[in-house]
């Protein structure tokens, strides 16, 4: 089976590319990348007018399966990122039960591969059970293709267990993803503490919870030379240690949810259920620092850390309410339009955020529009006008604080492993 794609804006950061030229893509491995394709092939695609981007990568999604299957399953949570265009996640371990041995990470591999609409990485815990106290069984993990460790929703509070692990993975070249927020300052709050939280008389979470633990991680990272990913960075202090540690030569990277890129705690002032997430929204002056570390390579890539709940369990007043939300079909829209429409960034960066650098990060066989690479394919429409609607999601869980928000700029065709999951914003059947 071949598919040529015409005439697209290829947008390669891989390749330092941006230029109109055709793909051609056969047995799902991309075979010619030229100014004109005249080779016939089963089926075309014109993307005249349209940015062709090697697949977008989310490296922070929880599909919520095993055990959790009423807020998220691989099937509508593959589906969810199809049509939002991403065509490889990484979900995090959890679960229930967590993610903590081999045999769970088998099992989600295969389903994934037998039922999935993208490719999925798999994120097994850091310890069992996500307790924090005993390493779970990474090397097996490992060996059954885990892509990294987290036990994210959970900071590792013992920083013995920390360095012990940072040690362990190091020996099969595997990276710790850090949930990096102080228990003890975290712990009785709800959303960022500052001026709104203040003002409409919410307890507050001090955005040095998280600097103090990126700081400690950090540390590790420095000590031990382990790779450390400090998951959806969120506060100005904890992006400038990060920064100070590149600079130093120390083997950590980062990552920014969508967000914290572009909302504020304002959004929380109406008591929404929508905008309860961990790290919190933070005030202008963390997400002013959050594109700045974005634009200057501080931050290695954007995710969307989508995160469902069953309806009735966002239902509720706003301090019950579990943290997070959806966001694998808004990401790209609300990327564009906040970040690109604004002229803050060019498109090429933005597929670097999105697909080049995750990729790059964890080594992943992806990123890329090479010959000989494989054929996953994120393709934009840079001027469509649409307007979210949370009726028309794939994913189980339909809150999101982007609800009715007037977008320009959308995923309008995905395609994995050569084939079509998604065009004109429907999932193609499998």
């Amino acid at each position: 089976m071949k598919t040529l794609i015409k005439h697209g804006r290829i947008v390669d950061p891989s390749q330092n590319l941006d230029a109109v030229m055709d793909l051609m893509v056969e047995d799902g491995i991309i075979i010619a990348l030229e100014k004109e394709i005249t080779t016939e092939a089963d089926e075309v695609f014109d993307a005249n007018g349209l940015v062709v981007a090697p697949g977008f990568i989310d490296l922070h999604t929880h599909l919520r399966e095993p055990g959790l299957e009423a807020k998220e399953d691989i099937v509508s949570g593959t589906k969810a990122a199809a049509a939002g265009g991403i065509t490889r996640i990484a979900c995090m371990p959890n679960t229930k039960p967590v993610v903590d041995s081999s045999i769970i990470v088998s099992g989600i591999k295969e389903r994934a591969a037998k039922e999935g609409y993208v490719h999925v990485e798999v994120i097994g815990a850091i310890t069992k059970g996500q307790q924090g106290k005993e390493l779970a069984e990474m090397g097996d993990m490992a060996m059954r293709g885990a892509m990294a460790f987290s036990d994210d929703g959970h900071y590792v509070d013992s920083a013995h267990t920390m360095m012990v692990a940072a040690k362990y993975v190091s020996a099969f070249d595997k990276a710790l993803i850090c949930h990096d927020i102080e228990t003890e300052l975290n712990h009785e709050g709800y959303m960022h503490e500052g001026a709104v939280s203040a003002r409409i008389g919410v307890p507050g979470i001090p955005s040095i919870s998280e600097d103090i633990a990126v700081a400690r991680d950090t540390i590790i990272s420095e000590y031990t030379g382990t790779h450390i990913h400090v998951a959806h960075i969120a506060s100005k202090g904890a992006v400038d240690i990060v920064r100070q540690a590149k600079k130093r030569g120390v083997n950590i990277t980062c990552e920014v949810a969508v967000h914290h890129l572009t909302l504020t705690d304002e959004a929380c002032a109406n008591y929404s259920t929508a905008t309860r997430v961990s790290p919190p929204l933070r005030s202008q002056d963390h997400v002013d620092a959050l594109r700045a570390a974005l634009k200057d390579g501080t931050i290695d890539a954007i995710v969307t850390d989508h995160a469902p709940h069953a309806p009735e369990e966002k239902d509720v007043e706003f301090r019950n309410a579990p943290n997070g939300f959806c966001g694998l079909e808004t990401s790209v829209g609300v990327i564009l339009t906040e970040l690109y429409q604004t002229n803050l960034f060019t498109i090429n960066e933005i597929v670097g955020k999105m697909s080049t650098e995750p990729a790059n990060i964890f080594a992943l066989n992806a990123g890329s529009l090479k010959v000989g690479k494989n054929a996953d394919v994120t393709i934009i429409d840079l001027n469509k006008e649409w307007t979210v609607n949370s009726m028309n999601f794939y994913t189980k869980g339909k809150v999101t604080p982007y609800e009715g928000k007037t977008c320009k700029g959308k995923a309008v065709a995905t395609m994995v492993a050569g084939k079509f999951v998604m065009r004109d914003g429907v999932v193609c059947a499998r």
